[in-house]
């Protein structure tokens, strides 16, 4: 029996980074020990999971110090076409368009994960080219934590906070199923951004009932 594929599109906290104290390399949790490694564990009979996370990556936007590739508009198309068929997509994408630099709305930031989801949709890369189930994560609010990523994201918290609003009426347009964060998973007291390893277990858990409900 074909196992069906997930993919999971998303930035760091989907790669699975390690809170950082600061500016310095980052490092990554171990495969059992992130979160979709949790549910690539738990759901190996029945699914094939792909972790497609980039560290800073965006929803829409070329970031200006960091490197134009980290649009996740510009390369989903070609993430798609090379993972297909795709039974089920799953995004979590935001955190990093709160970011000072791009100076964005908690609405912009909405449409802008409106404009990846018609994307998918458009390119009919689900099973004899329909479209994939749909998945819609709300990343749960940062804390701007002085001296450490906090610093980049001056005004980011309150901004973060407004997200979930938003992203359920994205979900509600597009008919997928919607899992909004924030009264699930707690962001680290060292940066503000990641998550700690205890938090990867319990996204893992709630995810997996939004799989196993489709």
């Amino acid at each position: 029996m074909n196992k069906k594929t997930i993919l999971f599109y998303g930035d760091s906290n989907t790669y699975g980074t390690k809170p950082m104290s600061g500016f310095g390399k980052s490092e990554r949790f171990n495969q059992n020990e992130r979160w979709i490694g949790i549910l690539r564990e738990q759901l190996k009979d029945n699914y094939f999971l792909i972790e497609e996370g980039l560290p800073a990556r965006t929803t829409v936007h070329n970031d200006p110090i960091e490197g134009i590739h980290k649009n996740g508009l510009t390369y989903l198309q070609p993430c798609l076409e090379s993972h297909s068929p795709i039974n089920i997509f799953v995004l979590m994408l935001g955190t990093n368009d709160l970011k000072t630099r791009f100076s964005v709305t908690p609405a912009d930031i909405a449409f802008s994960v409106d404009q990846l989801i018609l994307m998918v949709k458009s390119c009919k890369i689900g099973p004899n080219q329909t479209c994939p189930k749909l998945v819609l994560l709300c990343p749960p609010p940062i804390k701007e934590v002085i001296g450490s990523l906090g610093d980049i994201f001056v005004g980011g918290e309150e901004k973060s906070k407004m997200l979930g609003h938003y992203y359920k009426q994205v979900a509600q347009k597009h008919h997928a199923a919607f899992l909004d964060l924030a009264s699930i998973v707690t962001v680290s007291d060292i940066d503000g951004i990641h998550y700690d390893k205890d938090q990867h277990l319990i996204l893992a858990q709630s995810v997996k009932k939004i799989i196993e409900n489709l």
